[in-house]
């Protein structure tokens, strides 16, 4: 490609739709994410009593397990979350802008 199409797509109120778009909701994944890990921590800090505790009195598992599970599967969601929303609206967009850049 050469300097006038990038210039083009860089001009593109689509292109400035799809960057606004894809940053605030990469943004928004990661605040959650960041809130989750930073909630794990402080209760770790602060509560260790609570994910010490035996989740049934006759099972050798805390509740530290099941919500150090919880954030990663939250993480594994939250990923499939950005990839859907990537390789559906983020994609058609794309694909319009770079239609329009070569006409």
């Amino acid at each position: 490609m050469n300097d006038s199409i990038y210039l083009s797509i860089q001009n593109s109120p689509r292109f400035k739709e799809l960057v606004s778009k894809r940053e605030r909701f990469a943004m928004i994944l990661s605040a959650i994410m960041l809130g989750l890990y930073t909630g794990f921590i402080l209760l770790i800090a602060y509560g260790p009593q609570i994910l010490g505790t035996k989740v049934s009195p006759e099972s050798s598992i805390t509740w530290g397990i099941p919500v150090g599970v919880g954030i990663i599967v939250a993480a594994f969601i939250l990923t499939g979350i950005y990839v859907r929303r990537a390789n559906g609206e983020f994609d058609d967009l794309n694909n319009a802008i770079l239609k329009e850049a070569q006409q």
